[in-house]
């Protein structure tokens, strides 16, 4: 039974849309990921999809076996691996009778009053149509903040930041944050301050990915602080989204701290001054 109908973004990194080796995209996890989103969906959420994995689709197409470390060749292998990447979701989601919508962003959209706006009433316009998902990505072929640092981390809090969402799920391959350095042991079920816990989290991170636990709290204390409740888990798991849309506690959950609401977001970080 799912909870009254709320307004989700889901963040799905590159270690976790990719096969243990790096070599290929895991269509295994593109089936079980969109039907459980598709469920959620049918349930009455509205759901946005920020993901990684263009430039890990864009390695298998160009038979790459390392992440290149110059510039151009990653933004080329983004630009390569996007259309494939979308093209996956289309089929994924269409076998549940849904549509996908690419929206590609980049920082500088949302430093932008004009380019935020239009950003928003974009998604707000796409959502009222129900049966569309916006899948979000940077635009990594003219933007390169993610490609260096974060693999979409921070993007997924300004997204749910600028779609004023209810909740931002961030999954990966981790169980949530823990006691452990390596991020072995049962995670931290509930988190009320993440300046904390920052300590905690470790910097290493996967051989496709730019991220690591520590981008992932610099994102939920965006999102945290602007008024958006959110958790990070373990993708790789079945089962997991119903159940934390429900309530349950899975993974990392980090509240939002007192004194805070659904009216910061208005006045948040991710919110143009100019």
């Amino acid at each position: 039974m799912f909870v009254s109908a709320s307004r989700l973004v889901i963040k799905l990194g590159t270690g976790l849309l990719t096969t243990p080796r790096g070599n290929a995209l895991d269509m295994a996890q593109f089936r079980r990921l969109t039907a459980e989103i598709a469920a959620l969906v049918q349930a009455g959420h509205e759901c946005l999809v920020v993901s990684s994995g263009a430039v890990g689709a864009g390695m298998v197409t160009l038979k790459l076996k390392e992440r290149s470390r110059d510039l151009p060749s990653i933004q080329a292998c983004a630009a390569v691996g996007q259309s494939r990447l979308m093209r996956v979701y289309e089929t994924q989601f269409g076998r549940h009778g849904l549509a996908v919508a690419q929206v590609l962003l980049t920082h500088q959209d949302l430093d932008s009053r004009i380019c935020y706006a239009n950003a928003q009433n974009t998604l707000n316009c796409l959502l009222e149509h129900r049966r569309v998902v916006p899948i979000i990505n940077e635009n990594d072929v003219v933007a390169v903040e993610e490609l260096r640092f974060g693999d979409n981390d921070r993007l997924s809090a300004e997204v749910a930041i600028l779609a004023r969402a209810n909740l931002l799920i961030v999954l990966t391959n981790a169980e949530g944050l823990t006691l452990e350095p390596d991020g072995r042991g049962l995670p931290i079920p509930l988190v009320e301050n993440v300046s904390q816990v920052a300590h905690l989290a470790s910097g290493s991170k996967g051989r496709l990915s730019t991220g690591g636990m520590a981008t992932k709290l610099q994102a939920v204390r965006i999102a945290v602080e602007a008024g958006v409740e959110a958790v990070i888990a373990n993708g790789r798991k079945p089962g997991l989204l119903e159940r934390i849309v429900r309530g349950e506690m899975i993974g990392t959950r980090f509240v939002v701290p007192i004194g805070k609401s659904a009216d910061a977001r208005s006045a948040s970080v991710a919110t143009p001054a100019t």
